[in-house]
């Protein structure tokens, strides 16, 4: 190995990149009270960059600098919708790289700030792809077009790298196992399907009976839920190579304000501030509720933290011009 991939790599072992992973499961038993199972939220937002995407992120940096792909002056572009990118740029932040992200006009402006702050590049698409409507494809077009201009570029492609699934397999779902042992019900949320592809192989892989169950956003493509979608980081505009069917054992389909009522649920119940996404998986857990016999574990894998919604999610101006009146007084008066 070369002394320069030697150098990046152990880079990546030092400082705040070393406090990936290892993130606490929570038992919250003031979520749903009434029912006789033991629910659980693994808080990804503890992660320093604030999500689940971190554990992706640096995965798949450290087997690109490993295969030679990535050296002292390549670029780093990928399309994301925010916290990928923020993982992303933290550690190009540590490795001393160039970054660009790709976003569109659906990412959060909170999540633009950061991003910017780590000194990451931004490129917008402001137009969706003419064939399918998505912005997703436009984005990754403009991936591809970047990385083919500036030449030292690499494509991380969270949406297809086997190394997103592998941080979630070997990280993620064994850190669960050991702090309770049987997972009966496991709710993921879905987006580029790392996170699930992960725990599914896992489960697969050990022999487990765990219900793995997919929560996935209305208007998106990969379980064919029919809606649209306001909030970043549910679902996808495309059907991410990693996905495959099969790989999750049921899935619910959540709307904008489904994701809305449980995060905020959430937080009126357990006082944990969560992103959008998470929400989604909260409310899509109390649908499966009378599916579990009492003394089930059901864990929720909660991928960020909600600070960065205080300007949509926990907004009841930005709930009551999206919603209408009637359901930012509901959530209101629920909160």
């Amino acid at each position: 190995m070369a002394s320069t991939q030697r150098f990046q790599l152990e880079q990546l072992e030092t400082g705040i990149l070393r406090l990936i992973g290892g993130t606490p499961l929570v038992p919250l038993r003031r979520l749903y009270p009434d029912a006789p199972v033991n629910i659980y939220a693994k808080l990804e937002m503890y992660n320093p960059g604030g999500s689940a995407k971190d554990r992706p992120a640096l995965r798949m940096m450290r087997e690109a600098i490993a295969a030679g792909r990535v050296g002292p002056g390549t670029t780093i572009v990928e399309s994301s919708s925010g916290n990928m990118a923020i993982s992303l740029a933290m550690i190009c932040g540590i490795l001393g790289l160039r970054f660009i992200c790709v976003v569109d006009p659906r990412t959060a402006e909170t999540n633009l700030s950061i991003i910017r702050s780590y000194g990451a590049e931004i490129n917008y698409v402001t137009e969706p792809d003419p064939a399918t409507g998505e912005f997703l494809p436009a984005r990754i077009a403009r991936v591809n077009e970047l990385v083919h201009q500036i030449g030292d570029a690499f494509w991380p492609n969270q949406y297809g790298n086997e190394f997103n699934a592998a941080a979630h397999r070997d990280t993620t779902m064994p850190e669960i196992e050991a702090a309770i042992g049987h997972i009966d019900m496991l709710l993921v949320g879905v987006s580029s399907c790392g996170s699930l592809r992960g725990c599914a192989d896992y489960v697969r892989n050990n022999g487990l009976t765990t219900a793995v169950i997919g929560v996935d956003a209305a208007g998106s493509v990969i379980f064919g839920g029919p809606g649209s979608r306001r909030l970043p980081g549910l679902g996808a505009g495309i059907v991410p190579p990693l996905f495959a069917p099969g790989l999750a054992n049921g899935h619910e389909t959540v709307s904008d304000l489904d994701c809305v009522s449980g995060c905020r649920r959430l937080l009126r119940k357990e006082s944990i501030m969560v992103g959008g996404s998470a929400g989604g998986v909260v409310a899509a857990l109390g649908r499966r509720l009378d599916q579990l016999p009492p003394g089930s574990n059901a864990v929720m894998i909660l991928a960020d933290r909600g600070d960065r919604y205080l300007d949509t999610v926990y907004s009841d101006e930005w709930v009551t011009r999206c919603f209408g009146e009637e359901a930012a007084a509901r959530l209101a008066v629920e909160r």
